[in-house]
């Protein structure tokens, strides 16, 4: 693909996510989440052919005007959409694949200090929410959700829906869904789950000793009728 098709194919994007695009010039000038992936585009072209510093200037460059930091040697696919942008850091082996939508604050960051693959990889058709970050070399399936905030530190199946720290999944294979829409309000709370599980565990574990409180107690009533001398003994020594 040409470099005017990518670009035509990158401001189409935009329209497609964001329904507060207008027009095309406002699109070029005004999408620091855009600017950054042309910029990455031309630091990640010098990153391959060797010339490191050079990347790394134009990475620091794109850092300072759109306030996105992605390492020159992260690997992205097409159709990428930043949206906002603002705090977005992608490390150097962070891999990204194609048409997944990032939104502010989001670090696809490593844990490992040795030289190896120690960022994520986000599959096609990702959405990742404001704030949230992915940490250390896991993989996010295809089509997966990751809501606002949630810290992910394992791999997660296709088609996820991840929330929470430490993350989720919430919602596996079977939750098919529009990759872009995550209502937060709708989403369900793990940790209130887990408790509401232990709560009604409790409840039927009372129930079931009553229950046994009460045959022992028929139990009791029954040897007493039959042995009414072991009864008066046993009160006798009770007194």
């Amino acid at each position: 693909m040409g470099l005017l098709s990518r670009t035509r194919e990158d401001i189409g994007v935009v329209f497609d996510r964001d329904p507060a695009a207008r027009s095309t010039l406002e699109v070029v000038l005004a999408y620091p989440g855009l600017h950054a992936i042309w910029f990455h585009r031309a630091a990640h072209w010098f990153w391959i052919h060797r010339l490191k510093l050079v990347a790394r200037l134009v990475s620091e460059l794109s850092r300072l005007i759109t306030g996105i930091e992605i390492h020159p040697g992260a690997q992205i696919g097409r159709r990428l959409f930043i949206d906002h942008g603002m705090g977005v850091v992608v490390g150097e082996t962070a891999e990204i694949g194609d048409d997944v939508l990032i939104y502010q604050g989001v670090t696809l960051g490593g844990t490992s200090l040795k030289k190896e693959k120690r960022h994520p990889t986000i599959e096609d058709h990702v959405m990742i929410s404001a704030g949230a970050s992915v940490i250390g070399p896991v993989r996010i399936g295809r089509g997966s959700r990751i809501g606002a905030g949630a810290v992910v530190v394992s791999s997660a199946p296709p088609y996820s829906t991840i929330v929470g720290i430490p993350g989720k999944v919430i919602e596996g294979e079977s939750a098919r869904h529009d990759v872009a829409e995550l209502e937060h309000g709708k989403l369900p709370d793990p940790v209130a789950r887990a408790m509401n599980s232990l709560v009604e565990k409790l409840n039927r574990l009372g129930v079931r000793l009553e229950e046994i409180e009460e045959r022992q107690d028929c139990l009791e009533d029954k040897v007493s009728e039959h042995h009414p001398a072991d009864r008066a003994s046993a009160l006798g020594k009770d007194r």
